[in-house]
């Protein structure tokens, strides 16, 4: 990329004129190669700019894992658009809520979500067209993406976008409301591309295997990562089973996995019982939250030859630290130091910086990957981006409570509004979850909290055991009794056989809740 470049779709010249004929995507067992996917976005942009498509404007994307959305992304960038991403499992009442909030000029998405959105989404005044991936076109609004295509002459106008212009909003979960739009411009999504490039190192050689959702970030950004390298992304289903990840990792002799730590567990229960190893694989990170011991230890044996990467980022900023891998084994629970080009620090509930080791505070971020804000939502936005230390800049202010320790590796310890107040006192759940993942046995591990008439809001724990463990639950509520604080203890613990998750890999802890209030009325009744 030349200095003068200095929009995201610019990553992908070099590419496209060193590698026109390698494999950029392989989907569905199909290869397609650079130039093929250059030619497809730049039809796409033509397209989008025929019909109206004016700069800055914000084109939904509702497809899922699957090439065209691929096009979609560099397609709606080379127009001048912003893309919106939506993961395809996305309910129909949150689908036409971010159309409405984004006030989308474009909507591209399948016939079969499209019947299922609100008569009401068509007829919106600022929607001007509305692309289905198959099916016919039944209006002068709807088109077909084969029909978009095929107009324009193939080649887009300079869109005229700079760094500072959005290149896309993706739409946080809701998991505390609505959901909320984050505003990444090309500079930010640039900066992050960059510094996650100065430690991953991605190469041209790799074949990097994608089932994380491309409306996540992180799965985003595999994929730019890869394309942007002149890597292979062998791009799968979102969280495809493990029987088809083993298939696909052998056939495509795949080096570079990112996981979640769900995906990971269901991945080495399968590999386990047929003692399958992938010694190709050079590369698996993951990102979220620490990688437990035992999630360290399934990696190492699946993947003998592998560097483990563990990271923590939230969208707002897409990544804040990783853990080295020769610092895995001697950092145990930690998520690392700050990424490359990211400065961070912590202060107390007064806004003052922490400056001594091992106390709790809350994260804040400084660099050039710090998101513009929330879309069309500035009381949120001042909760989050404040004045930082030199003037005219603005720092993003996490949410995460997090401790440092003496030679400044971050560990995380919660999120402020995760935090639980059980018997008055402030209990993190993710502590409680650390101590359930240490007893030989548990799997997985995660606690919600409850109202509770004697303690205001208690604990209640989720627990899987590994395959043959008996451990009871009185056995487990008995170790947490010696082993933590009375105001840390669960009221009860629920083993299960598998955890609910979210779309984008997480627990599900909207579901555990309802599910640990059903128990608790069980119990009372």
């Amino acid at each position: 990329m030349k200095a003068s470049d200095v929009l995201l779709q610019h990553v992908l010249d070099g590419p496209n004129g060193l590698h026109p004929d390698k494999a950029a995507v392989i989907y569905a067992d199909e290869t397609y190669t650079y130039a093929q996917l250059d030619e497809a976005s730049g039809r796409l942009a033509a397209g989008l700019q025929v019909n109206g498509l004016q700069r800055q404007e914000r084109v939904v994307v509702c497809l899922g894992n699957r090439v065209e959305t691929v096009c979609a992304f560099w397609g709606v960038l080379r127009a001048g658009g912003v893309m919106v991403n939506v993961g395809l499992e996305t309910p129909a009442d949150s689908l036409d809520y971010i159309i409405r909030d984004a006030e989308a000029s474009v909507l591209i998405t399948t016939s079969e979500k499209f019947a299922s959105l609100p008569a009401s989404t068509a007829e919106l005044s600022y929607l001007k067209a509305i692309v289905l991936l198959d099916g016919e076109a039944d209006s002068p609004d709807t088109l077909t993406v084969e029909s978009l295509l095929g107009q324009g002459a193939g080649v887009p106008l300079p869109c005229g976008n700079l760094d500072l212009d959005l290149a896309a909003i993706i739409y946080t979960s809701g998991s505390t409301g609505a959901p909320k739009g984050v505003m990444l411009t090309h500079r930010n999504m640039l900066a992050a591309l960059n510094s996650l490039h100065t430690y991953l190192g991605y190469q041209a050689s790799d074949n990097v295997l994608c089932s994380l959702p491309l409306s996540f970030d992180y799965g985003l950004y595999q994929m730019i990562m890869a394309l942007s390298t002149g890597a292979t992304l062998v791009l799968e289903k979102e969280f495809t089973w493990p029987i088809f990840l083993i298939k696909k990792i052998r056939q495509y002799q795949i080096t570079v996995i990112p996981f979640v730590p769900t995906m990971l567990m269901l991945l080495h229960e399968y590999a386990h019982k047929r003692e399958a190893t992938f010694p190709q694989v050079r590369m698996v990170t993951n990102t979220g939250a620490a990688l437990k011991p035992t999630h360290i230890a399934q990696m190492k044996g699946l993947f003998p030859q592998a560097l483990i990467f563990s990271m923590y980022g939230l969208t707002e900023c897409k990544r804040c630290t990783y853990l080295p891998p020769e610092d895995i084994d001697d950092k145990p629970g930690s998520v690392g130091i700050a990424i490359p080009n990211t400065e961070l620090w912590l202060v107390d509930d007064e806004g003052r910086r922490i400056n001594q080791p091992h106390q709790v505070g809350q994260l804040v971020i400084r660099g050039a990957t710090v998101m513009a804000g929330y879309w069309r939502n500035p009381q949120a936005t001042a909760q989050k981006l404040k004045p930082g230390p030199y003037p005219g800049e603005s720092v993003l202010y996490t949410g995460d409570y997090c401790s440092l320790d003496q030679d400044g590796y971050l560990y995380f310890q919660g999120r402020m509004d995760h935090v639980i107040k059980s018997r008055g006192m402030k209990v993190s759940p993710s502590e409680v979850e650390s101590f359930l993942y240490a007893i030989d046995g548990v799997e997985a591990a995660a606690v919600v909290g409850i109202e509770h008439a004697s303690v205001g809001e208690g604990l209640w724990a989720f627990v899987t055991l590994g395959q043959g463990v008996t451990l009871s639950v009185e056995q487990l509520l008995e170790r947490c009794r010696q082993g933590l604080e009375p105001h840390k203890v669960p009221l009860s613990i629920s083993v299960e056989g598998n955890l609910p998750r979210t779309a984008n890999g997480k627990f599900d802890l909207r579901q555990l809740q309802q599910t640990a209030r059903a128990a608790q009325l069980a119990l009372a009744g």
